[in-house]
């Protein structure tokens, strides 16, 4: 029996361990701890079985960086992005009419998670992700066709996560790997 002051055992998610991660090595590379300290404050991270370790873990660093939303929107026509952009932790891309291309292949992506948030009434979306991303495309609803994407068979879990949600209303939505 556990006693009111300790926490009940909770699973700890894959992101939440991924959050820790990258908050410990922004703390590194800003120089608020030092190499020994991430190296320490990582052990505790990957073997944490409760929140509460996860929180001290985390305490003594320096308050997380609010997450970054864009939104891209128009009424008619086509919204492009490709070569080197800066993609933010969450992009919401709106479209009444016309068609949506996302490159993310040469993006600068910062976040280890990126959530794509699709409102678009008629036309097609294409998305091409890094070639090492993991993509989610389950919070997808479409009207009229189904999405199309295929995971890599060599795909290496080191990349960036790609979770894409939203509705869809007359078109399709095509998510690629980058070849290169």
């Amino acid at each position: 029996m556990t006693s009111p002051s300790e926490d009940p055992p909770s699973s700890i998610s894959a992101d939440d361990r991924d959050t820790a991660v990258q908050r410990l090595q922004e703390a590194y590379a800003e120089g608020h701890i030092s190499h020994e300290e991430m190296d320490e404050g990582l052990g505790q991270v990957l073997t944490a079985r409760k929140h509460s370790e996860l929180v001290s873990v985390l305490a003594s660093l320096p308050e997380e960086k609010s997450a970054t939303t864009s939104t891209i929107a128009v009424a008619g026509g086509r919204i492009r992005r490709r070569g080197p952009w800066r993609v933010p932790r969450i992009l919401k891309v709106e479209s009444a009419f016309g068609g949506v291309r996302l490159d993310l292949s040469r993006a600068v992506i910062e976040h280890p998670v990126v959530d794509i948030e699709l409102q678009l009434g008629t036309g097609n979306a294409r998305i091409t992700v890094p070639r090492d991303a993991i993509v989610d495309i389950e919070g997808v609803h479409t009207g009229w066709k189904d999405s199309s994407y295929r995971t890599r068979r060599r795909s290496r879990p080191r990349g960036p996560r790609i979770r894409i949600s939203g509705t869809m209303g007359f078109g399709r939505l095509k998510v690629r790997h980058a070849r290169r």
